[in-house]
């Protein structure tokens, strides 16, 4: 099994209060790309807002025994996470996952 990086770009069409915050960053905790040594060098949170905008970005860390798998893993991961803090799938739409690192194996 590999760790893999994963990025996932999505978008808020609805407001995320700080309760959804927290319960969203503690849903993907698990995954936080801090605990590797590409994570800490990247300096990557597990969420990320672009400077005037509602789009964001999950920054995932995924064990899988390939690339397709982990980004399955990764989306799943995001998608449950999402749901837990009040979102579907309308209210923040992701975009495709992106393998952005594999931190070893």
């Amino acid at each position: 099994m590999t760790v893999y990086l994963v990025t996932i770009p999505g978008t808020l069409l609805t407001e995320l209060t700080a309760d959804a915050r927290t319960r969203l960053v503690g849903a993907l905790r698990p995954a936080d790309p801090r605990g590797t040594e590409l994570g800490v060098a990247e300096d990557l949170d597990i969420l990320s807002f672009y400077s005037g905008s509602s789009a964001f970005s999950l920054h995932l860390e995924v064990e899988a025994s390939d690339t397709a798998s982990a980004t399955d893993k990764a989306r799943d991961l995001a998608s449950s996470a999402l749901r837990d803090a009040g979102l579907d799938a309308e209210a923040a739409p992701l975009g495709d996952p992106v393998i952005t690192g594999i931190a070893g194996e």
